[in-house]
């Protein structure tokens, strides 16, 4: 139930690929803590069934299905099932809402039904030219929320997982995660700008897929690179509330009821 005076639910989902739940903080991603503090900042225990690589992750966030459901166990999304269990954006479009897809550097995540697609390729496998797509898809978007203000979209963001694999979790991993939280920060304040922002009920949703080793790389089960972490806020998103997310899951529903979908409209 949104609170007297919200007229429309809106759903903004920033997915920030590999960043670390014990470099989150007060100092080193503002934006994401403050959101925190409004909301909630969890940290997401991936389930041993589920490899930790960005697509059997980010599928099981976008379709709140397991490795066993959607069918994706590698980054190339072969053999998947997504057909008979879609992603919240393609439900939300197949509902008639207006979606935007938009994606930095990593074409298997544009895969889904979706009323506006954007997508900003990497020149180049290096952090240099990953963050120059990410740059350009924040500030695409920063635009297009500020103006046509979609109902649910979905961000990704790719740099800080290409830092952490090229550089390890070092100086350039930490510079790519700050840079992202400020990315963050550039779109909430997009929504914020919004003459009516405060009627159309926006629910901000961040989240990762998996972390990083010290010497960087992903795939195991070791607690650094295991311990996903989710935060959000927004209308009925209490502080003083149960963490709503545990496990990954559990996304896509918090998604799509704060969106106003309930199962069985299709």
């Amino acid at each position: 139930m949104l609170p007297s005076g919200l007229t429309l639910r809106h759903v903004l989902v920033i997915g920030v690929d590999g960043v670390r739940f014990d470099l989150l903080g007060r100092d080193t991603t503002p934006s994401i803590w403050d959101l925190g503090r409004a909301g909630f900042l969890a940290p997401v225990i991936i389930d041993e069934a589920t490899p930790t690589w960005s697509g059997p992750c980010w599928a099981t966030i976008v379709t709140g299905t397991g490795v066993a459901g959607h069918g994706i166990a590698g980054n190339n999304l072969t053999g998947h099932r997504l057909a008979e269990h879609p992603d919240f954006v393609t439900v939300s479009t197949r509902a008639g809402l207006a979606t935007l897809l938009a994606v930095s550097g990593w074409p298997p995540l544009a895969l889904a039904e979706v009323t506006r697609r954007e997508f900003v390729a990497a020149a180049e496998t290096s952090v240099a030219g990953w963050n120059e797509a990410d740059e350009s898809i924040t500030e695409l978007v920063a635009g297009i929320l500020a103006e046509d203000g979609p109902r649910l979209s979905f961000v990704y963001l790719g740099a800080v997982d290409i830092a952490g694999h090229i550089t390890g979790a070092g100086a350039v991993y930490r510079a790519a995660v700050l840079a992202a939280d400020q990315r963050v920060g550039r779109l909430l304040a997009a929504v914020r700008s919004r003459p009516a922002y405060e009627q159309e009920g926006w629910t901000i949703v961040v989240v990762t897929d998996h972390g990083h080793l010290d010497q960087g790389g992903h795939g195991g089960r070791e607690p650094e690179v295991a311990t996903a972490w989710t935060a959000a806020a927004g209308p009925g998103i209490r502080p003083a509330d149960p963490t709503p997310v545990t496990r990954q899951d559990q996304i896509a529903p918090l998604v799509l009821a704060a969106l106003g979908w309930s199962p069985g409209q299709g």
